[in-house]
């Protein structure tokens, strides 16, 4: 065979590949798509139904909400045929958890991102048997008592615990991680002046600041959060620069044809942009964002560069 006929067979195959890969897409979505999101109850389960209840019209398909957890979750998209009807909303676990142990999959390579759906920062609050009122306060007090002041987290790697490190890298203080199994159980300690502080959700905190059982001082969100607006940020009341937080993403098969996840995209951020789903996300304690599937690739970058430092120079590793 000639190299011309090569040439020709080749540019035939590409184009019949080009031409399923349209219609594919013309005919995107032709049965139910599947959202595999975290558990029953979680701010990625909430905000997976929130889409679902909202998409299923637009797109003329029915939207499923599949609870999955952790690294299983991950690999079923991965394994799932790129055509749209198999995704994932996700965490920041998806892209830190690789850096404190190894997984099946490489969230840059795997996974084509759709857009970013929440956010929500930690929340510093204490004890109010501490005497310090403002970050700038507890920073002078635990630097002048180092190691005797502690912080309750959730599991190693989650939002809290890295919000707790990151606080304790920028300050220069000496606190001491008091570990649990879920950030439900931690709190339930500071409430009861067992440990002295945490960096909690929001949903796990606003009862107890609104009741006063626990004192809130600061988010860790860049700017003041629409979640509790009473409250200053961190970097604005004591350590400048500081910000830590929770993402959730939405992603699909890598080589998920570029028309479909422009779809998605722009189906997403038309209903985040709705008033009255905002007001859902809102009560759900999540802020909703709506973003380009570039802002969501350029987001995990950042982020892993952020913590991939931060997890090397603390030595965390994975419990």
């Amino acid at each position: 065979m000639s190299y011309a006929h090569r040439t020709v067979i080749g540019l035939l195959a590409t184009l019949m590949a080009h031409g399923e890969v349209a219609a594919q897409s013309q005919d995107y979505p032709n049965r139910p798509i599947r959202i595999v999101a975290s558990g029953a109850g979680s701010g990625g389960d909430i905000a997976a139904r929130l889409l679902a209840q909202g998409m299923s019209g637009p797109l003329g398909q029915q939207m499923i909400v599949d609870n999955r957890g952790g690294i299983i979750a991950g690999l079923t998209v991965v394994k799932a045929p790129p055509d749209g009807h198999m995704l994932l909303l996700q965490s920041g676990t998806l892209w830190v958890g690789p850096l404190l142990q190894s997984t099946p999959f490489d969230v840059i390579k795997d996974f084509a991102p759709i857009s970013l759906i929440t956010s929500e920062p930690n929340v510093l609050v204490v004890h109010p048997s501490l005497p310090a009122k403002t970050v700038k306060d507890l920073i002078a007090l635990a630097k002048a008592r180092p190691g005797e002041l502690d912080y309750a987290s959730g599991a190693t790697g989650s939002s809290n615990h890295l919000a707790g490190e990151l606080f304790k890298a920028m300050a220069g203080v000496n606190i001491v991680r008091i570990s649990y199994k879920g950030i439900g159980l931690a709190m339930n300690d500071l409430l009861g002046g067992q440990v002295h502080m945490s960096f909690g959700t929001v949903g796990a905190v606003a009862a107890h600041i609104k009741s006063g059982r626990v004192r809130g001082m600061a988010v860790t969100s860049a700017k003041p959060s629409a979640l509790l607006p009473e409250l200053p940020t961190a970097a604005a009341t004591g350590l400048p620069g500081y910000e830590s937080g929770s993402a959730y993403g939405l992603f699909a098969p890598a080589r998920t044809p570029d028309a479909i996840i422009a779809r998605l995209n722009q189906e997403i951020v038309r209903l985040i942009a709705q008033p009255d789903l905002r007001k859902k996300f809102l009560a759900g304690g999540s802020e909703p964002v709506g973003s380009s599937p570039e802002e969501l690739a350029s987001t995990i970058r950042s982020e892993i560069a952020k913590w991939s430092k931060l997890i090397k120079d603390a030595g965390i590793r994975a419990e």
